[in-house]
């Protein structure tokens, strides 16, 4: 009993840190198009979205965690050992992270832990007990690994299409407008990055919050997957300390290494990427902040002038995207082997 409770205190600290370094790693992205476009100082930028994104978690409802919680199942394992393998599939999710924020590469906090996960599981108990939602797809109805990979699929697609067909829109009805019209629009960013934040946690924060449920379950503190209102309070609160400690490191990626932003540009970015992250959101589908800002500043870049996009930075950006999954992955399955090697939970 002793184990089991020592157990889960770790992993549930462990998923806030991941909560902490999801925040310091998604902040970059929600602040770079404030701080490019000279819309907000940097610590203006950091208040504002340190405060919406405590708001989202708290107001719109559970989905994704509920989509995040039911990706494994892992009843069939004994408390003990269900719990320490989440555990090495957050620690891997928080070693990426750490690795990829140090690199100052814009990687998916989502791909990370979903990877982690799924090695984790895949190691010890098979492929049984993760919940790939491909029976599910034939019905119509998607669940587990599918309704998250679709998920972190086709957001940046979304992302993309709708920052080049909103900037499009924008751009034909401000032709005639007057250079001023950049005050404006600099204040009007201060409404679309409020709702990106409120989006961000609203999404992300509800990972963690799936994950500390489902160690509550399999610790057999709860009787059914149901989050606690202390959970959600704690969840928002490490994500939003995390972003609040800012992620400079990844701001010039994002902000100035894939398109030379100005008011209007951080306008559109935004808006394009609270409308898909949000719109996820209520359909309970995991989303990468990351993805969907680098492709929505993308998007809005080739519809303007493709050819001063930076798509060697891009093509950066996707390598860490599509490495990432994979990677946090194999961390997973080498932390559970190492685990079940020199431990006796079994």
């Amino acid at each position: 009993m002793q184990i089991t409770w020592v157990l889960l205190i770790v992993t549930v600290a462990m998923v806030l840190v991941f909560d902490l370094t999801n925040g310091f790693h998604d902040a970059s992205n929600m602040i770079a198009t404030l701080v490019a476009s000279q819309a907000m100082t940097p610590v203006q930028a950091l208040l504002l979205v340190g405060v919406f994104t405590f708001l989202g978690p708290l107001l719109a409802g559970t989905a994704v965690a509920d989509t995040i919680g039911g990706f494994v199942s892992l009843e069939s394992v004994p408390e003990q050992l269900g719990m320490a393998l989440v555990l090495c599939g957050i620690v891997a999710a928080v070693a990426w992270n750490l690795l990829t924020w140090r690199l100052a590469m814009p990687s998916s906090s989502s791909h990370a832990l979903v990877g982690g996960l799924v090695g984790a599981v895949l190691v010890s108990s098979g492929p049984d007990d993760v919940v790939w939602g491909l029976t599910q797809l034939v019905d119509g109805e998607l669940t587990g690994v599918t309704k998250v990979l679709l998920s972190l699929l086709l957001s940046p697609l979304a992302g993309f299409s709708i920052g080049f067909v909103l900037h499009r829109l924008m751009k034909g009805l401000l032709r005639a407008a007057h250079p001023s019209i950049n005050r404006k629009l600099r204040h009007g960013q201060w409404w679309t990055a409020a709702l990106l934040a409120f989006s961000h946690g609203t999404n992300d924060a509800q990972k963690g919050m799936g994950i500390i449920t489902l160690v509550l379950v399999l610790g057999g503190l709860l009787p059914t997957f149901s989050v606690p209102l202390w959970v959600i309070l704690a969840s928002a609160t490490s994500i939003t300390l995390g972003t609040l400690l800012g992620g400079w490191r990844i701001v010039g990626t994002v902000g100035y290494g894939i398109y030379k932003l100005r008011p209007l540009h951080g306008l559109d970015a935004q808006l394009a990427s609270s409308a898909v992250i949000f719109g996820a959101s209520l359909v309970g589908g995991p989303v990468s902040t990351t993805h969907v800002v680098s492709s929505s500043i993308m998007g809005l870049g080739a519809s303007e002038r493709p050819r001063a996009v930076h798509w060697m930075k891009a093509r950066e950006i996707a390598l860490t995207w599509v490495v990432t999954l994979p990677g946090a992955a194999l961390l997973g399955a080498l932390l559970t082997w190492l685990l079940l090697t020199f431990t006796h939970l079994h």
